[in-house]
């Protein structure tokens, strides 16, 4: 397979140009993974008969690989970043499109966690590989565009599925074939159509924790548990709590997709216009609210309308962490990309692996008190946010470094 510069890409035509590729993979990995997740919590209940208890097992299940992503720094040693999320995004497909196929406990945990494997390694080397091929001053824009993208193509897949899951009786699995196989032939493509493009700096391959690092590894851990919650039980409150079915909880991932496509790109703006600090505070300070209104439904009996509502502002919020993938981007050693994306990636899922098992058991004596504990850990994240610089770099890391660096009065 032909390797090219990146600063040569540009006598590529334009759909054969790493920020194509990109787009193209952001477009293909929803398809298959929303999809899964659309369907996850109806599929789980009625093919398995999941409570509270299974659901958390599952996704506990299912984070392992993020907690293990440490290991792509060990297959990089043979094999290139962009052919290993190329691999992994395959992986992903190929493990949604016969999830169906294992109609048991057993049988789901297993084909679950072949796909998060996929999916995990795949995020992780995608991260890296925006890091390194996306300038600084364009990050936040582009990375806005690059999520919108991907919420498009999901929106597609939603729509055909809101639009034909009832009218056309489909089954699970002619829709988990469907979605996995179009994300594994994309996966195809992008390994044959590209090139390999060589970024300007070469990545260490070897396990590297910095100290001055230390804010943002922090930051990735409240993220992981804060965003467990959200994935795990968010969603499974919509169906069990409100009785919600295949094309009406597609329905709200859908509204959450359209607002992704028009947020998304503002949100980048948003990011460049005021900086790491200011984006992520307003995005913890959002998430705080929304968490203290998810455990409002249990208490003041809110109806379907209102948790809908919060369910799409919660997402919106989150794309905002765009800011902290920037963040890193500005502190970071260019040679520090692929190795601390790994690491990040494990930080990360560290909680994840065994908050939902533990909070799946609390869902059973109270789901109020899953998002009080959300709201909790978003507090933490706020604070831990008021220590970044307003122009974080190399050195200035956090406000106490940058304090450090300047000249003595």
């Amino acid at each position: 397979m032909k390797t090219i510069a990146l600063s040569d890409a540009r006598s590529l035509p334009f759909w054969r140009r790493p920020i194509t590729l990109l787009f193209l993979m952001a477009a293909a990995m929803p398809v298959a993974f929303s999809t899964w997740s659309a369907l996850l919590n109806n599929f789980v209940i009625e093919a398995a008969d999941f409570t509270g208890k299974d659901i958390g097992l599952l996704h506990s299940v299912r984070e392992i690989p993020g907690f293990l992503a440490i290991g792509v720094i060990a297959i990089l040693m043979f094999m290139r970043e962009q052919v290993l999320g190329i691999v992994s995004l395959a992986m992903l497909g190929a493990a949604t499109a016969v999830t169906a196929w294992f109609p048991s406990l057993g049988g789901i945990l297993t084909i679950t966690m072949l796909s998060s494997i996929g999916f995990h390694y795949y995020e992780t080397v995608n991260q890296s590989l925006q890091l390194q091929w996306l300038p600084k001053e364009r990050a936040p824009q582009m990375l806005g565009l690059i999520t919108a993208a991907g919420s498009a193509a999901t929106a597609l897949a939603y729509v055909l599925i809101v639009m034909t899951w009832k009218s056309f009786d489909l089954s699970y699995n002619f829709v988990y074939l469907i979605s996995g196989g179009f994300t594994a032939l994309v996966a195809a493509f992008c390994f044959f159509a590209y090139p390999q493009f060589e970024a300007p700096h070469p990545q260490k391959k070897q396990l590297i924790l910095r100290k001055r690092y230390w804010l943002y590894y922090a930051l990735q851990f409240f993220a992981g548990a804060r965003r467990q919650i959200f994935v795990v039980f968010a969603g499974f409150m919509m169906v069990e709590l409100f009785g919600f079915k295949v094309h009406e909880i597609t329905a709200l991932y859908l509204i959450n997709l359209g607002a992704n496509m028009v947020f998304a790109p503002l949100m980048g703006q948003l990011v460049a216009k005021w900086g790491e600090r200011r984006a992520l505070l307003f995005e913890y300070a959002g998430l705080i609210i929304v968490f203290t209104l998810y455990g409002g439904i249990y208490f003041f009996h809110w109806g379907w309308i209102i948790a809908s509502t919060l369910y799409v502002i919660d997402h919106i919020f989150f794309a905002l962490a765009l800011a902290l993938k920037t963040y890193f981007q500005k502190i970071a050693d260019p040679g520090d990309i692929a190795p601390t994306a790994a690491v990040a990636f494990t930080i990360n899922h560290i909680s994840a692996v065994f908050l939902p098992v533990l909070l799946g058991l609390l869902w059973v004596v109270s789901p109020a008190a899953v998002f009080m504990f959300a709201a909790t850990i978003a507090c933490g994240s706020f604070a831990l946010a008021m220590l970044i610089p307003r122009h974080p770099s190399p050195g200035h890391e956090t406000i106490f470094a940058a304090r450090r660096a300047q000249p003595a009065e």
